[in-house]
């Protein structure tokens, strides 16, 4: 580990130097392997945060009883190390042949898509909708804030706690909300939904009520407990 960046509270990115890392697709993700001083190993998977090419880094988040979010959020220092395999994942990643993008982020499940803003020329058009609990709960706030009106937009649904004078989104998401932020189906859009079970099939089956093919649907989904 060569350093890391406080994103929230709960929420930190590690920046890791993997020797004969030999290089990833933005989407894909690695694994992780804690070992104790007992033996007890305990490995988990992380979505890559970093473009290709870029310095390799995954973004984390602290869960409750976790086993190894704790450590890495919490303790983990420079040079300290730690295995990683990788990278892991062929279906739910992006190649940019200048068609636009439609990204749908719920929590942490923006990483994987931040990856994909970072790989972007800026000439591709990117819509992202991004849904988090609080404006504290922004994963990558500034730079999404940097990176929007350059081939981004930008769409912030805030669910528990909106700030005074909040202009954004304050629902979950839904069909309605889905039809004012999404490229039309007819343009063909990539699209990639990452969340919980419930926040991606909610935005699954909305966009095909507004006419998305399934197939053209890339989904990636984490659970509630474990880390």
């Amino acid at each position: 580990m060569t350093g890391a960046v406080q994103e929230t509270p709960r929420v930190r990115t590690l920046l890791l130097e993997a020797e004969g890392w030999p290089g990833h697709r933005p989407g894909q993700h690695l694994d992780v392997r804690l070992t104790a001083e007992d033996g007890y190993q305990a490995e988990r998977s992380y979505s890559i945060a970093s473009e290709p090419g870029g310095p390799l880094a995954i973004t984390v988040e602290r869960l409750e009883n976790g086993e190894v979010s704790p450590y890495l959020v919490e303790e983990a220092r420079e040079g300290d190390g730690f295995e990683v395999r990788g990278p892991i994942g062929g279906y739910f990643v992006w190649e940019d042949d200048g068609r636009p993008v439609f990204l749908v982020g719920g929590g942490s499940g923006v990483v994987p898509l931040m990856a994909m803003i970072r790989s972007s020329s800026g000439s591709t058009p990117i819509r992202l909708l991004y849904s988090s609990r609080t404006l504290e709960d922004v994963i990558y706030r500034q730079e999404l804030e940097d990176h929007a009106g350059h081939g981004l937009e930008v769409f912030h649904t805030l669910t528990r706690e909106q700030p005074p004078g909040w202009t954004g989104y304050s629902r979950r998401i839904d069909e309605e909300l889905l039809r004012e932020v999404a490229w039309p189906a007819a343009e063909q859009p990539h699209v990639f939904i990452c969340g919980s079970t419930r926040f991606v099939d909610a935005a699954a089956d909305g966009l095909v009520g507004l006419g998305y093919p399934p197939l053209s649907i890339r989904t990636e989904r984490f659970g509630a407990t474990g880390g």
